[in-house]
């Protein structure tokens, strides 16, 4: 099921002209999106470590292929060269990656849309936990918004693109 989501991802990506930049592997959902959104036509920007590309796991069949140091440098060049996040399920690296966007956004070092890809329910449990940070005053509400979620593609791009970044970052007063 998460493969074929992301392979409806990757060509609904391609079909809206959109370019899609992400990690830079063969393997697992992220090859899969990658390879939909190239066999629909797709330019498709991937971004690996070097140890990544010594393991083998690099995709070689990409419109462009950005090697780097390290994971930081990874994610950095990745908003560097992105107009937006998309986040699906995934594991540790997944949450890893979108929450150090969100940071990047609500400290102001960014103002690019994020959105969360909530497949069957996938991150009900995590939506639920950022509500419950919100309530508690750990997560500003502004913050909070800027992470819409919907379970189709379509509808994920309309939410992201009516929720910019705050223009209120973090560290400054509240009203």
């Amino acid at each position: 099921m998460y493969r074929n989501a992301a392979e409806s991802l990757g060509a609904f990506l391609a079909g809206r002209g959109h370019t899609l930049v992400y990690g830079g592997g063969r393997v697992g959902l992220m090859g899969a999106l990658a390879n939909a959104a190239l066999a629909a036509g797709g330019r498709v920007i991937g971004v690996i470590p070097e140890d990544l590309v010594a393991r083998e796991v690099a995709h070689t069949g990409l419109t462009e292929l950005h090697v780097t140091t390290g994971m930081h440098a990874r994610k950095a060049r990745m908003l560097e060269l992105a107009d937006a996040f998309v986040a699906m399920p995934g594991g540790f690296g997944t949450l890893d990656e979108l929450f150090e966007v969100l940071t990047w956004a609500q400290l102001g070092i960014h103002a690019k849309p994020i959105g969360l890809l909530n497949l069957a329910g996938y991150f009900d449990p995590l939506v639920r936990f950022l509500d419950h940070a919100v309530d508690k005053g750990f997560v500003g509400p502004e913050h909070r918004a800027m992470l819409p979620v919907a379970e189709e593609p379509a509808r994920l791009l309309e939410l992201m693109a009516l929720q910019p970044a705050p223009r209120v970052p973090k560290w400054t007063k509240r009203p």
